[in-house]
């Protein structure tokens, strides 16, 4: 049984195939809103430095020219794997018409986690093949090592401007040019010729090399073709279009639009195609925040009056710990909340309305093998807890691991999923590419059940990833599930649950946790959490694995929990322990 939108949700109509993504984005002709009625759309929420959606218009075609002239490139020469750079940086506001600068070029973007190490910076330059490294004061260091690890010379290193704030004072170093630079001498260039793209092109170009562990391994490069975001952006729209046109101003001169935050990583699927490009599409402004610190990310709501945020669970736990700071700013803008990456247990969704009534909580899930969004929460059909509705040009199975489909609702089995937003493939991973997609299909690797929600829509719930599963007795215990119960437990500021092994039960559940302020002895503790569970959950959920304290929980910058690494330091600890592994 394949499983569609609701048609109460719209509908997806044409996706372009034969333009890049950067005339998409910025040629009225293709539908994003107006430039005359567009807010701002890249604002810097430390400085307020901003610039019109006209002036983006020209700051692309600048620095497309002087990219051009600084590598000898032409928009219709080569493969776009011959113009394929990277980015190592914190968020910025000339991220975006950098990036459509090179896609106006038909280069390739590969952006790396701005958490890299040396070591995993080296790695993604030289699988992306990239032929110079873009990045910023604050991580200069960490690139100019990678770099050299990779064999790429200091004059293939350039400079992305980031707010003085965040500088402290430190100037960037003259040896390096930088994209204003580039920018600046691209004005007095000849114009550059029209990309030549034939029907077609769009979906076979690669725009974007992201890198995502997929279901399983080492992280490898996600094609991510120009038809794919602009699917994506116009899957949002779409599905957005009746709440957003029920708002439309009556005066037929201006249109409706959002402030949004833009915190989250720009080299994280999730901001770049959800906040960045549908926000943008549809004449949104959007803060540009560097990193996540607290008191400027409430500063900024405050100042710029921000109505949607975009955030990881994280963020929103913190917020939560966090009342007595939060408490001292104007948060009344806030409409809607958008969370995504990692799913937000219904327990602390509760909690957050409780202290804000009035916001809106919407969940998304997606991948960055399916150039992101796959299901949201529509804002009239909210039901906590789920992933929200498949979004227009979607298709979905539930498969069984057997391999049979599964048709009834409320029975879980593996999320595979069909869109015009699916990727091209991983790059140079043949084997990869044939586990995880087939026929347009891919396999996401994620356990999800399908629910008939109060309205009579279908509702995506995503139960955990398949290899995360905890086997008890042969009995599945959901990590997601428990890590949400356990945050509702006043000793508890994060945590984690992963399986340990048992001769006897095959595997038990085992917390990890970082104790709040308010904690008592970790002895204490440790038994307040897990009887938290024996009251509360089936025997076979029960913390026989035990409770072990941290400082931290180790996530991924997009707030997924690196489980991998918290079970191969419970593997080394028993191992040192004598047990058997």
């Amino acid at each position: 049984m394949v499983f569609l939108p609701d048609q109460r949700f719209g509908s997806l109509g044409h996706v372009p195939d034969d333009v890049p993504i950067n005339e998409f984005m910025l040629n009225e002709k293709y539908g994003r809103v107006p430039h005359a009625q567009s807010r701002d759309p890249y604002t810097c929420g430390l400085t307020g430095e901003t610039s019109s959606s006209r002036e983006v218009v020209d700051r692309v075609d600048h620095i497309a020219r002087g990219l051009a002239k600084e590598f000898g490139w032409s928009p219709n020469q080569g493969t776009e794997f011959d113009k394929t750079l990277a980015v190592f940086s914190v968020n910025t506001i000339d991220s975006l018409p950098f990036f459509w600068g090179v896609h106006r070029l038909g280069g390739v973007i590969s952006p790396a986690n701005a958490a890299y190490s040396a070591a995993e910076l080296k790695h993604q330059i030289l699988d992306s093949g990239a032929k110079a490294l873009f990045t910023c004061v604050p991580l200069l260091s960490v690139a100019l090592d990678g770099a050299a690890q990779a064999g790429l010379p200091k004059n293939k290193i350039y400079l992305i401007d980031v707010p003085a704030p965040i500088l402290g004072g430190v100037k960037a170093p003259t040896e390096f040019k930088s994209v204003s630079q580039l920018a600046e001498a691209g004005k007095s260039l000849p114009a550059l010729e029209p990309l030549k793209w034939g029907p077609g092109e769009g979906a076979r170009r690669t725009a974007f090399l992201c890198y995502s562990s997929g279901t399983s391994g080492l992280p490898k490069g996600v094609m991510i073709s120009h038809r794919n975001v602009i699917a994506n952006t116009l899957q949002i729209q779409a599905f957005e279009r009746s709440h957003r046109d029920a708002k439309q101003p009556k005066d037929g001169k201006s249109v409706y639009s959002d402030v949004s935050l833009g915190l989250l990583p720009q080299s994280h699927i999730y901001a770049l195609v959800v906040i960045c490009h549908a926000g943008a599409y549809r004449g949104d402004q959007i803060i540009v925040l560097p990193k996540f610190e607290l008191k400027s990310y409430l500063a900024s709501i405050q100042k710029f009056k921000i109505t949607s945020l975009f955030l990881v669970p994280p963020i929103i736990i913190n917020m939560l710990r966090s009342q007595d700071v939060c408490s001292k700013y104007d948060l009344s803008t806030v409409k809607t909340l958008f969370t995504g990456a990692a799913p937000l247990g219904m327990e602390t969704a509760a909690d957050f309305l409780k202290i804000y009534p009035n916001v809106l909580i919407r969940q998304g899930y997606g991948l960055t093998e399916t150039c992101t969004v796959v299901s949201s929460t529509h804002p009239d059909d909210i039901m906590l807890g789920s992933s929200g509705c498949l979004v227009p040009g979607f298709e979905a199975r539930i498969v069984s691991p057997e391999g049979q489909e599964i048709t009834a609702y409320d029975t879980p089995g593996e999320l595979v999923v069909r869109s015009p937003s699916v990727v091209l493939g991983y790059l140079n991973n043949d084997k990869a590419t044939k586990e995880t997609f087939e026929d347009g299909w891919m396999r996401t690797g994620d356990e999800a059940v399908v629910r008939k929600g109060p309205n009579g829509t279908e509702h995506v719930f995503i139960v955990d990833r398949i290899k995360e599963l905890i086997k008890v007795k042969g009995l599945q215990v959901a990590p997601a599930e428990l890590e949400a119960h356990l945050l509702t437990h006043p000793a508890v500021a994060d945590c984690a649950v992963i399986a340990i092994p048992d001769d006897a039960a095959g595997e038990l559940p085992k917390a990890i946790v970082v104790k709040s302020a308010s904690a008592g002895s970790d002895e204490a503790a440790a038994e307040a959490i897990k009887k938290h569970v024996q009251d509360h959950k089936a025997r076979h959920k029960w913390l026989k694995g035990g409770v072990r304290f941290v400082d931290a929980v180790p996530k991924s910058p997009s707030g997924k929990i690196l489980r991998r690494l918290l079970r191969d330091q419970e593997k080394e600890a028993r191992r040192k322990a004598g047990a058997k592994i």
